[in-house]
């Protein structure tokens, strides 16, 4: 499986589609933290995917 990166331009305008909060990058997770909702979206291919349903819930 390949390491996509994201570009970081489209980093700069994702917010968490819960609260409209800011995202923070986890390279490693391939993830979209939102500290405030306390879910991780997941970036498959290079694509973040921005759905409440498809987040992982974090503890935190």
């Amino acid at each position: 499986m390949a390491n996509h990166e994201v570009d970081p331009k489209l980093l700069e305008i994702l917010v968490c589609p819960m609260t409209k909060g800011p995202l923070r990058y986890d390279r490693a997770a391939q993830e979209l933290i939102s500290d405030q909702a306390k879910l991780a979206y997941p970036i498959r291919d290079g694509i973040p995917i921005m759905l409440i349903d498809e987040a992982r819930k974090i503890d935190g």
